[in-house]
């Protein structure tokens, strides 16, 4: 019993490494992606401490990537009766995760992209009909016509993060039910 407790602990390990290291690629700190990891696979809500001793990291570290997976709503605090420290849980709906992950990301970069449009494109306007030579003119036209071009996947994006937000999506993309779990009766 012991050897397959030891087998189960390492082959978690395994699995929340894999977890840390796809967070990791799409932007999620290693050390968010192994506290998300850790709780994953617990039943059980963890307070900041309990987590820190489980992933063997400083408490600012821990808290910093608590405020992270908050933040992409990927955990959740909970309330522990007779505690008044906060306790965490994960958001084990993975297709959830992503889709609020996704979002979040899409938004992020539309938003910071539009804003430095906004504030080049006066500047290029004013040089496009009053500059000085007929090369910052067209310079300044080229890439006016970029902007412009690029609205196609600004407003194409708009539209995607509309279809998952509204579910949208899933008429294209359904889920489908793991076919281990329908044999057994679960959804």
């Amino acid at each position: 019993m012991d050897n397959e407790l030891k087998q189960i602990e390492e082959s978690r390990d395994i699995l929340i490494s894999g977890i840390a290291q796809s967070l990791e690629v799409n932007g999620v700190t290693a050390s968010a992606g192994r506290i998300y990891g850790v709780l994953y696979f617990l039943d059980k809500p963890m307070s900041l401490n309990e987590i820190k001793d489980e992933v063997a990291m400083s408490k600012a570290t821990v808290s910093n990537g608590l405020r992270e997976l908050l933040d992409i709503e990927m955990i959740t605090k909970v309330w522990k009766k007779g505690d008044r420290k906060d306790h965490y849980i994960a958001v084990k709906d993975l297709v959830k995760n992503f889709v609020n992950f996704f979002i979040k990301q899409f938004k992020q970069e539309r938003n910071l992209t539009l804003k430095a449009y906004q504030q080049a494109l006066p500047t290029l306007e004013k040089i496009a009909k009053h500059g000085q030579s007929e090369e910052t003119k067209t310079m300044a036209k080229k890439d006016i016509e970029a902007i412009n071009d690029s609205n196609v996947y600004f407003d194409w994006t708009l539209r995607l993060i509309e279809a998952f937000e509204t579910g949208e999506i899933f008429r294209y993309f359904p889920l489908t039910i793991n076919k281990n779990k329908q044999d057994r009766g679960e959804n």
